[in-house]
């Protein structure tokens, strides 16, 4: 699994707010104790809000999904398509501006989840990587909005390709990278998918009505424990 991967599946983890151990995490994802201390490390340094020590654990102390501030999440998408689009010019100058300006997004955030110098938390995904799920993201809108199932076919890091049928809930930033909460008809359950890691989207004509534990009230719910 490669790092970027696995310091998603890391927030995944955390973002019920409980307190997990590194043990426990790094038997999860299949690598060392201390390379679970790294990737805290170095999420704890991004600005993630996470707190925690080796030998006691780790937890999340607050949401780090971006809240509407002035921009909607359809300007919030054009802004970061093109500064993807930019980052990837020639001109060293314009790849600056491009950096200069994610960094000034960052720091508009509020106070309890405030960017470092350094970027806010994701800012280890490029530009380009994240790019790739921009195709999917007008239309991923349009479905949550209209209630129509979804079937995707996606690349899960070390692990063949899936088709999934989906009913897609909600679309959340996490700096320079999109995820898709939604409900999943192959795993009876909730997921999330990295938006840029989804191959190819359909958009049915089969629409979906919302039922006791598969909306995204009851989801959130989840996440907080109750």
């Amino acid at each position: 699994m490669r790092r970027t991967d696995r310091l998603f599946e890391l927030i995944q983890i955390l973002r019920d707010g409980r307190l997990h151990r590194g043990s426990d995490m790094a038997e999860r994802l299949g690598v060392s104790l201390r390379t679970i201390y790294r990737d805290m490390d170095t999420l704890v340094a991004s600005g993630v809000p996470v707190e925690g020590e080796r030998g006691l654990g780790y937890m999340m102390t607050a949401p780090i999904t971006l809240p509407p501030l002035n921009l909607t999440l359809t300007e919030l998408e054009a802004l970061h398509l093109g500064l993807a689009v930019v980052s990837k010019a020639a001109d060293d100058e314009l790849k600056s501006a491009a950096a200069s300006l994610s960094s000034k997004v960052d720091a508009v955030l509020p106070e309890d989840r405030a960017a470092p110098a350094s970027g806010w938390g994701f800012a280890v995904y490029p530009f380009a990587e994240a790019a790739r799920g921009f195709v999917h993201m007008a239309p991923l809108r349009a479905a949550i909005r209209s209630r129509r199932k979804v079937n995707i076919t996606y690349a899960a890091p070390d692990k063949e390709e899936t088709t999934r049928t989906l009913r897609p809930l909600q679309m959340e930033y996490w700096g320079r990278v999109w995820t898709l909460t939604s409900w999943c008809e192959l795993r009876n359950d909730f997921r999330v998918f990295r938006v840029d890691r989804i191959q190819t989207l359909d958009v049915t004509f089969d629409t979906f009505q919302e039922e006791p534990g598969k909306t995204l009230a009851d989801y959130l719910d989840r996440q907080d424990g109750h």
